[in-house]
């Protein structure tokens, strides 16, 4: 009885006919893909000139609101920071000056509140844990930049703008 390592595999090559060594039906039928698509409908979208519709719950670039009367409605409790799982918000907190506390229902604000927008994964928990409703991600596509500092993002890109304006 002879080993299997013994045995020699014989690999049998049928030969090709005419058509197949001219390649010319493979040929025929790589364009009549090309051709059934070059007639269909394009799927990309042209995306500055066109803007894409997101389903309700489409969680884009974050945004802190303001109350009726104009004021952030943060009060830097940190709950956000806290509930974040990438460590991505960071807040400092401050109290009002003397005299402004009759404008604002809160004596404490964020005078800091960053967002570092490479490691926020949107997963909606800051959102979720804020008591004020203050942060909300209901913005826009973020906008690709070439710096790893223009992703870290300030209270002048997330608060709104007060509604007088």
């Amino acid at each position: 009885m002879e080993s299997l390592s013994n045995k020699k595999k014989q690999l049998i090559v049928k030969p090709l006919n005419f058509w197949e060594r001219a390649y010319l039906p493979a040929i025929v039928h790589g364009l009549s893909i090309t051709m059934s698509h070059f007639f269909k409908k394009p799927v990309t979208i042209q995306y500055p000139d066109e803007k894409r519709e997101f389903s309700e719950n489409y969680r884009g670039m974050h945004s802190l609101k303001r109350d009726e009367n104009g004021a952030e409605r943060c009060t830097a409790c940190g709950l956000c920071a806290l509930s974040c799982p990438a460590e991505a918000i960071t807040m400092t907190a401050a109290e009002r000056q003397k005299g402004e506390e009759h404008l604002y229902r809160e004596e404490k604000y964020a005078a800091v509140y960053e967002i570092n927008m490479l490691r926020c994964i949107f997963c909606g928990l800051c959102e979720e844990a804020c008591p004020k409703e203050a942060i909300y991600l209901d913005g826009d596509i973020i906008p690709s930049d070439y710096l790893r500092k223009d992703f870290i993002y300030g209270k002048d890109k997330l608060v709104e703008p007060p509604l007088n304006q």
